[in-house]
């Protein structure tokens, strides 16, 4: 027999959406795809805590994502368990949830279609109260997704490689020139076969760039800091420097000092939306000899054409 304690087996269905009673039906509706995919058993596999919430989740949309029964909700007339107030069999028509979390139909069996098409559209008709599989007809197969790590230099020049995925099968990954760090491509029709002629899904490859040993992106620059002579700054030279792209030969200005930025137009990275490159800004770095050089010494200690100069005026607090 029903009694009131039946009831209070079920909480407010307001409460687990997580929406006030007076949210209309598209809250309700984007609050249950929200709770229903991150509780989903296939998203959760073993997981007996998220399968309950599940449940939960989709015993309260079958009540206020009804609008027949969530006028009877609120006006009294059915508890949270989609009973009538009064007997399970007053009315004669109702939605009761079974031991396997689905539902069966009641007087317009609108609950289940809703719970239905929301899946199919989440997971690709994989879907379901209770997480049951619904194949009503052509659906598209899952998608999947996959890390892969790349040079930077390699990301900066585009490259093809060739991953294994979790299931074995092998892919050929295109990496567009200038693709950058934590970015995510989209290969279409590779994931999961459809379901009954449906579409394929598709795979998502996110990247990860392993950093550079001396080369730093900003934007679409590269910024890279190259060591020169005393000699090399101080009486201007042409030197060899490094790009993502290549060794080009740039000139060290005469006079130059360490700090001293030269920008090599069209050397940075391509950006995708407007096709054109950035630039690599060279930063020099003047270096003295690795060992001891006595004639050096001995000049730096005669020459005194800097002691009117005072380079950390600027720093001063």
């Amino acid at each position: 027999m029903y009694s009131r304690k039946d009831e209070k087996l079920a909480r407010d269905p307001y409460s687990v959406l997580g929406v006030g009673k007076s949210a209309d039906a598209k809250a309700i509706r984007a609050a249950y795809r929200k709770l229903a995919k991150k509780h989903h058993p296939d998203i959760n596999p073993g997981d007996a805590a998220a399968e309950e919430k599940f449940k939960a989740t989709s015993a309260a949309f079958d009540i206020v994502g009804d609008k027949e029964k969530r006028a009877k909700y609120d006006r009294g007339e059915i508890d949270a368990n989609g009973n009538q107030r009064g007997g399970p069999f007053a009315g004669g028509a109702y939605q009761s949830r079974q031991a396997n979390g689905g539902y069966r139909g009641g007087a317009s069996g609108q609950g289940f279609e809703d719970i239905g098409d929301i899946f199919s559209e989440m997971f690709g008709g994989m879907g379901g109260a209770g997480g049951g599989r619904r194949q009503a007809g052509p659906m598209q197969g899952r998608d999947a997704r996959y890390r892969m790590e790349v040079d930077f230099v390699e990301a900066a020049r585009g490259v093809t490689k060739r991953v294994t995925m979790p299931d074995g099968k092998t892919l050929n990954v295109t990496i567009p020139p200038g693709l950058r760090d934590g970015q995510t491509l989209r290969l279409r029709g590779q994931g999961e076969a459809g379901i009954k002629g449906g579409p394929p899904g598709d795979v998502y490859v996110e990247v990860t760039l392993r950093p550079h040993r001396f080369f730093e992106a900003e934007s679409d620059n590269v910024h890279v800091e190259i060591p020169v002579t005393l000699s090399e700054a101080v009486l201007g030279a042409k030197i060899i420097v490094p790009t993502v792209h290549g060794e080009v030969s740039v000139t060290v200005p005469k006079g130059s000092s360490s700090g001293t930025s030269l920008r090599l137009k069209g050397k940075g990275l391509k950006n995708s939306k407007t096709g054109s490159a950035g630039d690599q800004i060279v930063r020099l770095k003047i270096v003295l000899p690795d060992t001891a050089d006595e004639e050096f010494e001995q000049f730096i200690s005669n020459w005194r054409g800097d002691k009117n100069q005072n380079p950390r005026a600027r720093m001063k607090s």
